[in-house]
């Protein structure tokens, strides 16, 4: 209640999801996006000075989700070193500027959540999926290294790693599988829901919940971990 809460990539999907949860439970909330008129804050989160003068704006933070992402699903051979970097920056870089940002104030005030939105691509390997599941990867180690420096403080980083969500990004992943394959639209999500151990793609408000629930004062003594959301099929 009243906490000032940053959600990266705020404007759809996940995202959006998670800012319509945190402002049903009365946080003051910043949607922060590319553009559009979901966000309320346009920024490019992988720009260094384009963050720093984000956070001046918003001021302090009591709670950072890095929500923003790309996913683009190739394999190695034909997985460019731009596409290599595109994902490397979203995914990894943006959460780290943002952290960086939030962090020093955080730790003066003694209290404050990361949160970073991984995915299951971030504890294990996938085909056709080099640069996002190293990216994804990357986004969790940084939440480890961060956890450790803020262990024993009232500061904690954590981690969620969500099976395929049902959302923008998965919909143009579908797309993609139905233009090399005989299968249909429904067909690809079926299979691709069927990946996980639940048989079904996840929900954004699913995300959103573990998101808040990591944000929340229950979850003060979890710091470190990535929250596995994918009904038990990723073996740690």
């Amino acid at each position: 209640m009243g906490r000032r809460v940053v959600v990266t990539g705020g404007g759809g999907g996940i995202g959006r999801a998670i800012v319509e949860r945190f402002r049903t439970l009365g946080a003051d909330v910043v949607a922060v996006g590319r553009g559009g008129s979901d966000v309320d804050e346009i920024c490019d989160v992988t720009d260094e000075q384009a963050v720093a003068s984000l956070f001046a704006r918003v001021g302090d933070v009591d709670v950072l989700v890095n929500s923003a992402g790309i996913g683009e699903s190739e394999t190695l051979e034909r997985t460019s070193l731009e596409l290599w970097h595109r994902h490397l920056e979203a995914n990894a870089t943006a959460p780290f500027l943002c952290i960086r940002q939030v962090l020093p104030g955080m730790l003066a005030r003694d209290r404050g959540r990361l949160v970073t939105v991984a995915s299951t691509a971030g504890l294990a390997g996938a085909r056709y999926a080099a640069a996002y599941a190293a990216s994804k990867h990357a986004a969790v180690g940084l939440m480890r290294s961060v956890a450790a420096e803020v262990a024993g403080t009232g500061v904690t980083a954590n981690a969620v790693c969500p099976a395929y969500v049902r959302t923008e990004m998965t919909e143009r992943t579908v797309a993609r599988i139905v233009e090399s394959t005989a299968r249909t639209a429904d067909e690809t999500a079926a299979a691709l829901g069927a990946l996980s151990p639940l048989g079904r793609l996840l929900e954004p408000a699913e995300v959103a919940g573990a998101v808040v629930y990591l944000a929340s004062d229950e979850a003060a003594a979890l710091n470190g971990q990535a929250l596995v959301l994918d009904g038990g099929g990723i073996q740690r």
